[in-house]
């Protein structure tokens, strides 16, 4: 009997692992699990917000089409969600929307699904739309996209935006607004852009001065005197913002948090999950703490090194590669790469930050290799397969 590869995340890694064994490996017979019908190039969401800026065709790839090209008993799409995982029985419950639960039982399970946007800490009487951002793939298709939409609307009819978080991506939302609206009269389409940050942004890192000149260049106001504690929603429709150090409110027209992210573990035993509620994963990315050897995980949910697109390719290649092997009775071997401390910033379409190790690159590298379309060429991989 043919062995189950089980796959819970149909996102970067996940895609990558389905297409990688479909391709490679004669026989597994593959069952992804997804929130979503379809794949979202979720590091374009930055720029989409921008209304006309990027297409949704450009971010979202149907999962029916990228795995049409492989034999119908090898693959199924499961749109649903994980709720609880036996790695002693080797089953998976899934939760179905509008359809009983389903228990599979997998021979090998990879965990690939991610993270999603931080919850703000935010009383319940803020504007809690404002509170949900589409920089990650929380939900189904229709609520990823519904949700992209009205930020785009939000975007659009606010005078002054302010942007939470002082992290990559929140550098990278208040670029992309600089760039389109920065330095214009009210007049002529411009906005007051914010940018509020518990401190120095990036964290600190060497290219942080770099970051600011950007965003000064850019027209957006950076302030890192304090994290935003509080918002309130006032009787004209505008937001309210209590800051830490800030002796008055910072009110505005529209508040974007981009405040980290949450690891989407809630579905694991705790006992095999750490403080962070991350999985460790040993040389070959198994997860640790499974007897059996056979539950693997990549991306966002893996405690190291840091949560990075590229890193999530190099993980999801080695697992992939690992899996193929044991399943032809071979012994897996170690995955490098993953330690590659690359780290880059698109500052808007036309410029960006970043560094390879100690060494600064320039901006042109950075807008080569990434601010120019944010990837959005590659999300074909995923579709034709060629991403494995």
């Amino acid at each position: 009997m043919a062995p189950t590869v089980v796959i819970l995340g149909g996102a970067y890694g996940g895609l990558h692992v389905a297409h990688y064994l479909l391709k490679y490996n004669g026989e597994a017979r593959i069952i992804l699990v997804s929130k979503s019908s379809h794949f979202f190039w979720n590091l374009a969401s930055v720029r989409a917000i921008v209304p006309g800026s990027v297409q949704d065709e450009q971010m979202f790839v149907p999962l029916a089409e990228a795995f049409s090209r492989y034999p119908g008993n090898r693959i199924e799409v499961i749109i649903g969600s994980a709720e609880a995982v036996d790695t002693t029985a080797m089953t998976v419950k899934v939760a179905v929307p509008g359809a009983a639960e389903r228990t599979l039982a997998y021979d090998h399970l990879v965990l690939a699904t991610g993270s999603r946007t931080t919850p703000s800490k935010q009383p319940s009487s803020a504007d809690e739309l404002s509170l949900v951002m589409p920089w990650k793939a929380d939900g189904t298709y229709e609520e990823i996209v519904d949700l992209l939409h009205a930020t785009q609307d939000k975007v659009e009819a606010a005078k002054c935006i302010a942007v939470a978080g002082g992290g990559s991506t929140g550098v990278a939302v208040a670029a992309e607004l600089g760039y389109a609206f920065g330095g214009k009269s009210i007049e002529d389409g411009g906005k007051e852009i914010i940018l509020l940050s518990s401190g120095e942004v990036l964290g600190g890192d060497i290219v942080a001065s770099s970051a600011r000149n950007e965003l000064k260049k850019l027209h957006v106001d950076v302030r890192t005197t304090g994290a935003v504690t509080a918002a309130r929603r006032k009787s004209d429709g505008r937001t309210e913002l209590t800051v830490d150090g800030a002796t008055e409110p910072v009110v505005v027209d529209l508040y974007l948090a981009a405040t980290g992210v949450t690891p989407n573990t809630d579905y694991l035993n705790a006992k095999l999950l750490n403080a962070k509620r991350l999985v460790e994963v040993d040389e070959f990315y198994r997860v640790k703490g499974v007897p059996s050897n056979n539950v693997w995980a990549v991306g966002d949910v893996v405690s190291k090194p840091r949560a990075a697109y590229f890193i999530t390719t190099k993980q999801a290649a080695g697992a992939a590669k690992n899996i193929d092997l044991v399943l032809q009775g071979k012994q897996p071997v170690s995955v490098t790469g993953t330690d590659l401390d690359i780290f880059a910033v698109a500052t808007g379409p036309s410029r960006g930050v970043g560094r390879f190790g100690s060494w600064r690159l320039p901006s042109l590298a950075v807008w080569l290799a990434k601010g120019r379309t944010l990837g959005m060429q590659r999300a074909s991989s995923y579709l034709d397969g060629s991403v494995a």
